[in-house]
């Protein structure tokens, strides 16, 4: 278990698998915004609403200049099942070995009902055209979490 990366951290380059069969590599999407966000199981109930969220904020996130990929620890054929259920409109990415979240600090012990174990930490990282961090949401609360890395991107464009 790692700490949280850092705003102002350069985020840490990766490449996976991508539910449509092709390897996202994140330094390949140089020149613009990304919005990578790590969340727990396809098709749960909390995981479904901040997909679907961003499902439905795709154009206005696209207008900004993101990209939006999504990773759990799921594997490809589960993200498929998921992508095709919610009509999703961005990249889910497969973590299975979970490497990609511990580097981002995303891969954290959890308690549910006094049971300990480790999984992936619902959070959101922002990263900007130069490949760094701009913004990191460590702990997400699903309702209105596509809204605030709206305004977030909004910031960031201003910035530049």
């Amino acid at each position: 278990m790692s700490d949280w990366i850092e705003v102002g951290a350069k985020a840490p380059d990766f490449a996976l698998a991508a539910d449509d069969g092709s390897k996202v590599k994140l330094s390949a999407l140089k020149g613009q915004p990304v919005v990578l966000y790590f969340y727990p199981r396809d098709d749960t109930p909390g995981c479904t609403r901040e997909a679907c969220a961003f499902r439905d904020a795709k154009k206005r996130l696209t207008a900004a200049g993101a990209k939006v990929l999504g990773v759990s620890t799921d594997d490809v054929a589960s993200h498929v099942k998921f992508r095709d259920k919610y009509k999703l409109n961005f990249p889910l990415l497969a973590d299975t070995d979970h490497k990609v979240a511990e580097k981002y600090g995303a891969w954290r012990e959890k308690n549910m009902y006094g049971k300990k174990s480790m999984g992936i930490q619902r959070s959101t990282y922002l990263i900007d055209a130069e490949g760094k961090v701009a913004r990191v949401w460590p702990r997400v609360q699903v309702d209105g979490h596509d809204e605030q890395v709206l305004a977030a991107l909004k910031e960031l464009s201003t910035k530049d």
